[in-house]
């Protein structure tokens, strides 16, 4: 939680500033251990009629990829790590970066190492993040250490990206398609309609059925949205709940066209993230635990997890994978030759590698097939939907002409 205070120092001066702790009775406690009078403590947040917000705690990716580059180019040219914290905490602008950067510098300066001083602000780092610098503590190699985290988030977020930007032109043909459809519907029907009541002929079905259409979306447009919101809300009140997020998942990983992607991407995240943990020296079974909680997907996340319970009761990983039946059988196998030639980590790589170019390649084929089928479903709608409103024009000009 983070505290703005207001101090005295020693000589006399008034200080503010927000400072990171667990409580406020610990905050003050050691605010007073290092000989400041403590004038005012209040939670950080916006304030707005007597009711405080909490702000959200978030670090940039990017900022915090700068920040391990910093650190470890300073590591590495001989600075100690307490003097190396102190220079680069001074440099961030974020505030609340920078105040986390305060906490942690204070307490590696009495004495805690790197990864508790991380691990103790709890979910705003990665649990790859502060097991990996466990590895580096407890090895003596921290520089190199954070050189490969660095490239292991960097590989991570491109995959993300090349997802992202592919599926950003379907989506935008989508949603302009349902602003030309909801224009057409709301607003041209309706007067269509009107205009077309004046003569007091039959139109044709496809006429009727649209203007029918046109006029319940205009009457129950306040409860076809407050359904809508009801629906989102329920969905995401079960999803929330304990386990249902894992059977959504599952739910997702059986679709026809995204499942198959979203495994190979949960799988090339998983094998990633074990083969940094052990490059970095963690045991298998610790890195079968931490990359458990970095998988987005629930379910992939439980069926590994599990599968740490069973190495950790001797069996082979390769086997304990198998019997979750949720890995690919190109896993397993890459996975098992990785086990009996004793280069698991460099198959896990060679495995995360592999999953990522095939993902990048359906990805590419997705947007090539998708993006033409959406022009021409898109043109289809549109001019059924045009061609139903001024058939009875013709029709009206072919009895006049007569």
């Amino acid at each position: 939680m983070e505290f703005r205070c207001r101090l005295g120092t020693a000589t006399g001066e008034v200080v503010e500033g927000i400072y990171v702790a667990d409580s406020e009775a610990r905050l003050r406690r050691d605010l007073e251990d290092k000989g400041l009078l403590v004038l005012g403590v209040r939670r950080a947040g916006l304030a707005w009629r007597g009711l405080r917000l909490p702000q959200r705690r978030r670090i940039g990716q990017d900022e915090f990829i700068m920040f391990n580059q910093e650190l470890a180019t300073l590591l590495k040219a001989g600075m100690p790590l307490v003097q190396s914290l102190d220079i680069l905490r001074r440099r961030v602008a974020n505030p609340v970066f920078k105040s986390v950067l305060d906490d942690i510098h204070e307490r590696v300066r009495s004495g805690s190492a790197l990864s508790e001083a991380f691990g103790a602000h709890g979910t705003l780092f990665p649990g790859v993040y502060t097991a990996t610098l466990m590895a580096g503590e407890k090895s003596g190699s921290l520089e190199p250490v954070l050189r490969r985290y660095v490239s292991y988030v960097k590989v991570i977020s491109e995959i993300r990206r090349k997802t992202m930007s592919a599926l950003i032109y379907p989506v935008i043909l989508v949603a302009l398609s349902l602003v030309v459809v909801s224009i057409i519907i709301f607003k041209v029907v309706p007067e269509f309609g009107e205009f077309y009541g004046q003569f007091g002929h039959e139109l044709p079905l496809s006429t009727r059925v649209l203007v029918g259409v046109s006029r319940l979306a205009l009457d129950y447009s306040p409860l076809l949205v407050a359904t809508a919101v009801t629906a989102a809300l329920v969905f995401w009140g079960w999803v929330k709940q304990p386990g249902q997020r894992a059977r959504f998942d599952r739910l997702v990983l059986r679709l026809p066209l995204v499942g198959p992607t979203a495994r190979k991407f949960s799988v090339a995240q998983a094998a990633r993230t074990l083969s940094t943990l052990l490059g970095g020296g963690i045991p298998l079974v610790n890195a079968l635990e931490v990359s458990a909680r970095s998988i987005g997907n629930q379910y992939m996340a439980r069926e590994l997890a599990s599968t740490e319970q069973q190495v950790r009761e001797g069996r082979a990983l390769a086997a304990a994978l198998s019997d979750s039946g949720a890995f690919p059988d190109v896993a397993l196998k890459m996975v098992e030759v990785g086990e009996s030639t004793g280069a698991l980590q460099e198959m896990l790589t060679s495995l995360a590698d592999f999953y990522d170019e095939e993902i990048e390649t359906n990805l590419a084929r997705f947007v090539t097939i998708i993006e033409p089928a959406l022009l021409v479903i898109m043109g289809l709608v549109i001019a059924g939907l045009l061609l139903s409103l001024y058939m009875p024009l013709f029709q009206l000009s072919s009895v006049l002409g007569r």
